[in-house]
């Protein structure tokens, strides 16, 4: 509250989505539970926005049932975003396409970070691509998204959860400077052509 920054909390089953509105702005639904239709409704019933991650199971086409469960439940603040979709058994793709097919529905973001996860890696720890950081919210920035997640540590080789595909945190001041760049240049560019 006294900086003004929105909190934003996953939610798992029905009944976390009341308790939850309590304490958080932003209610999310995590990739894997994305079709649940209770756990939807009982997130868009709090009024508090509603963000859905698409699962990398699904096509881009598909999110549209997602959101519209949300909004026929009263609630039209919903977000969509993008984790990547998978490609083989031990990889995830982003299909930049699917960023302009999903927001005919609702604001996408795109989860840098978890887009560049390996699952499944040898001793069943989840691995990453984490040089491929900027690689990905550049193409994210330059084709539009709505907004960028990215998860961002001191020394990622420590942290309790995703290091494997996480910014170091000295680098982030960087990026989003360079980021910042490339909108601005994408705006001009369409300011130009209208």
């Amino acid at each position: 509250e006294t900086y003004h920054i929105p909190v934003v909390t996953d939610i798992h089953t029905a009944p976390e989505a009341e308790m939850a509105a309590q304490y958080v702005d932003v209610l999310q639904i995590p990739a894997f539970l994305c079709r649940q239709t209770d756990l939807l409704v009982a997130a868009a019933r709090t009024g508090r926005m509603v963000n859905i991650k698409k699962g990398q199971f699904l096509s881009p086409e598909s999110m549209k049932f997602a959101v519209q469960k949300v909004r026929d439940a009263g609630n039209a603040d919903v977000a969509i975003t993008e984790r990547g979709t998978t490609f083989g058994y031990q990889d995830l793709v982003v299909d930049f396409r699917g960023i302009k097919v999903m927001q005919e529905f609702a604001p996408v973001i795109v989860d840098i970070t978890h887009s560049l996860q390996q699952p499944n890696q040898a001793g069943g720890v989840t691995g990453g691509r984490p040089e491929l950081i900027e690689t990905l919210a550049r193409a994210a920035v330059a084709v539009g998204a709505d907004g960028l997640f990215l998860e961002t540590h001191q020394n990622p080789a420590v942290a309790k959860s995703d290091g494997a595909n996480m910014l170091r945190l000295d680098l982030l001041d960087g990026l989003l400077t360079r980021l910042a760049q490339i909108k601005k240049t994408i705006n001009t560019i369409d300011k130009t052509q209208n």
